[in-house]
């Protein structure tokens, strides 16, 4: 990381933050004891943030004028514009569980891991090997697009745009969708190994997502990624959490800890291995 300015504790910067990220600036702020200092990630990118910075130094707004023109008018478009795997995602998300409030369990039997019926009165399920046979190719991926509840919903998009966002602004699209692929499958076949069926959830791309941002950010910082301590923290305790009988003596039983555990393994070897690159650049 290369430190390009000082700001007092009391400035207010964000509007600068919101417009370094809309021009895709690798950055981050840090607090010092003299004050908040900017950090830029790419040096090649340094006469981009000067000339932000002389802008927002002078007064004038930043963030509207390329909102406006990546967007087409469109306020709702801005997300897809900054960073459009995260925010695909997070659409399909909504909409199957808008779609499982309208049309209810055909929902979720269309998008388990393997295909799930009912026979006789009971509840049938479909091996994985039979489902791929079939071309239903989409089930390895599926399950993570399925929430069960408000909670559960909001709080895996919240995650998934915290970490998504940062990857697509500072690595690309395609480097997002690699994780989200790889993860998902990875966190889906980690659950399913331990013979679950109905489950789903996008937590397991989310813990890869943690995985991989805070690797980036230790083992090569140039790269500009960032994640508090404490988040980590926070996360991974309630990983373990869920992992113990106290999670279902408060209500917390019905978890896809496997799925937690391998989408964090896959953000891990990930982030170790583009780290490892971005260290010999």
């Amino acid at each position: 990381m290369y430190r390009i300015m000082l700001f007092p504790h009391d400035a207010e910067i964000g509007e600068l933050r919101r417009a370094l990220w809309a021009h895709r600036i690798g950055h981050r702020f840090t607090e010092e004891e003299e004050g908040q200092v900017l950090w830029l990630a790419n040096p090649d990118q340094h006469d981009a943030m000067i000339q932000l910075l002389s802008r927002w130094q002078r007064g004038e707004r930043l963030t509207t004028e390329r909102r406006r023109k990546a967007s087409g008018g469109n306020s709702l478009a801005v997300p897809f514009r900054q960073a459009p795997v995260t925010a695909t995602a997070l659409a399909l998300s909504l909409l199957v569980f808008a779609l499982m409030g309208v049309m209810g369990d055909i929902v979720v039997a269309a998008l388990t891991i393997v295909p799930v019926g009912i026979v006789n009165g009971s509840v049938m399920f479909g091996s994985l090997g039979d489902a791929m046979a079939s071309g239903q190719v989409w089930r390895l991926l599926s399950p993570a697009f399925l929430h069960f509840g408000w909670m559960h919903l909001i709080f895996n998009m919240l995650w998934l745009w915290y970490f998504g966002r940062q990857v697509e602004a500072l690595q690309g699209s395609w480097r997002m969708l690699t994780i989200l692929l790889v993860a998902g499958i990875g966190a889906n076949l980690a659950q399913y190994a331990t013979g679950t069926v109905l489950f789903g959830g996008m937590s397991g791309v989310d813990f890869a997502l943690l995985g991989y941002v805070w690797l980036m950010s230790r083992r090569a910082p140039q790269s500009g990624f960032f994640v508090p301590q404490m988040l980590v923290v926070f996360m991974l305790g309630w990983m373990v959490f869920t992992m113990t009988d106290a999670a279902a003596a408060v209500g917390f039983g019905n978890v896809a800890n496997e799925a937690h555990l391998g989408g964090l393994v896959v953000g891990l070897a990930m982030g170790w291995y583009y780290s490892g690159r971005a260290r010999r650049l």
